[in-house]
């Protein structure tokens, strides 16, 4: 009956995610969804955006193995980044009237910088979407008794979002998320009545938790360990500023407060309703200790079980349905815009510029031939990466933290950075990372804190040394 249930909710996913097509006529309709969200819309979709499979399966399950100190990249630097986002990116996101964030780059620094920050986000993206695959291949799995192995899951998730997101582009992303926000939040709250009441109350898991020391916050090691904890929070914080899906949630609105006001109620409602999840999986501790304790033994994939173990143990059917309901509108409602964002970025920033001028009928062809490809190839890193979710999402955000979010900062807020400077910052960022996370992965501090670095210093060598690269906003040879 639950697998009834569950199929029935994806053909009702499927539909709506369909039935948006009818409102897209152009690329704008399907990239920002004709600019025309309003505030309840645009914060669904804010909050969709980081409310996914590793927030409710794996940041969960890292919350009972190692406190708030293991997850301070999420929700913690999740959230911040939303609220930087709305504080000091929005407006200016907002009145440029851009498709993409590639645009930006493009305008602000010349075609070099935009090919080579479209690339690193458009890469950065395989990890993020490939976490999302993975957990409807855990859904899928749990649903069917193991009947559908956990590979098979991952492709008949990338199907499914493929099939809606295709057609509709970001209005499907729009309808879709409202929808599947309203599951999220009243299946979720209800299973955590129902769980809190079998783990003996909400106050005897807190007090729990609280005795085990699970509330520890802040590193109790030396230098390494707070070099740790601050790149985690720094990769998901910054490092996801510069990311498509987060820029397509601002400029979709319908103006630019609300693209401000959007995004701060969005992140709030995330931060809060992050806590439910784990919640959950701690309480799995108190109900059913012997299968949690056993699962936390586990390497890899096999951690992020203890919540569907526990709803599918422990629960009636009705919670099941609306717990099951819940984590996969978390899921397809994260997949789907993870999928558009990249597809747009290097639709619009790396291949149309490759065949000259491009009606709007051709560039909807190829965004919707490119999303096919990118599926794909994000299904064969899914298939073939046994990393938990957490640290996919996490590791996905080094790419962009260390080789656009200087230039986008930068190009913003400070007049003198300059095209050459763009391109050394980029550079730089990039190449030092890839260095220390091949030689040097173990050091104190964390690669990308050092690829960080060596951006900030390329972008002020490279923006203030001698200009032997035409700057983009004169010209000519800056001086």
């Amino acid at each position: 009956m639950l697998v009834v249930f569950t199929i029935a909710y994806l053909v009702v996913t499927i539909a709506i995610g369909l039935y948006a097509a009818r409102f897209v006529h152009d690329a704008k309709d399907y990239l920002v969804a004709g600019r025309g969200l309003p505030l309840y819309m645009n914060v669904a979709t804010v909050f969709a955006t980081w409310f996914g499979a590793e927030t409710v399966l794996s940041v969960s399950a890292t919350f009972v193995k190692d406190g708030l100190g293991g997850i301070p990249a999420d929700p913690f630097g999740a959230s911040f980044c939303l609220v930087f986002v709305a504080l000091f990116f929005a407006r200016a996101f907002y009145r440029m009237d851009l498709l993409t964030i590639g645009d930006f780059y493009k305008k602000r620094y010349g075609k070099g910088v935009e090919v080579l920050t479209s690339l690193a986000v458009t890469l950065s993206y395989l990890g993020w979407t490939s976490a999302q695959l993975t957990a409807l291949g855990i859904v899928f799995n749990s649903l069917s008794g193991g009947a559908i192995s956990l590979n098979g899951g991952i492709l008949m998730g990338a199907v499914i979002v493929l099939v809606y997101t295709t057609f509709g582009g970001m209005w499907s992303v729009a309808l879709t998320d409202l929808f599947q926000s309203v599951v999220i939040v009243l299946g979720l709250v209800y299973v955590a009545f129902l769980v809190a009441g079998k783990a003996g109350g909400f106050a005897a898991v807190v007090s729990h938790a609280s005795e085990a020391g699970k509330f520890q916050f802040w590193p109790t090691g030396g230098s390494k360990e707070w070099w740790a904890f601050v790149a985690a929070w720094v990769t998901l914080a910054i490092g996801s500023i510069p990311q498509q899906d987060v820029f397509q949630r601002v400029t979709s609105a319908k103006n630019e407060k609300t693209a401000v006001r959007g995004t701060l109620i969005g992140a709030a409602a995330y931060f809060c309703f992050a806590f439910v999840p784990i919640f959950l999986a701690y309480a799995a501790l108190l109900v059913d200790p012997k299968v949690t304790e056993e699962l936390l033994k586990q390497e890899g994939r096999e951690v992020q079980l203890i919540l569907p173990s526990l709803v599918l143990n422990h629960t009636p059917l009705f919670a099941q349905v609306m717990f099951f309901g819940a984590l996969l509108s978390a899921i397809l409602s994260t997949a789907s815009g993870a999928l558009l964002a990249p597809t747009a970025l290097f639709t619009e920033n790396v291949l149309k510029p490759l065949f000259g001028n491009v009606s709007d009928k051709r560039f909807l062809v190829m965004l919707r031939t490119v999303l096919v490809f990118f599926t794909a190839g994000v299904l064969i890193f899914a298939l073939n990466n046994t990393s938990t979710m957490y640290e996919m999402v996490q590791n996905a955000y080094k790419v962009t933290l260390v080789g656009a979010f200087v230039p986008l900062v930068c190009g913003i807020y400070w007049h003198r950075a300059s095209t050459q400077g763009a391109l050394v910052s980029s550079l730089a960022g990039l190449v030092v990372w890839g260095i220390c996370e091949k030689f040097f992965a173990d050091a104190d501090i964390p690669p990308q804190i050092v690829g960080l670095f060596a951006s900030m210093v390329g972008m002020l060598l490279g923006s203030y040394a001698p200009q032997l690269v035409k700057d983009a906003r004169h010209g000519t040879h800056a001086t």
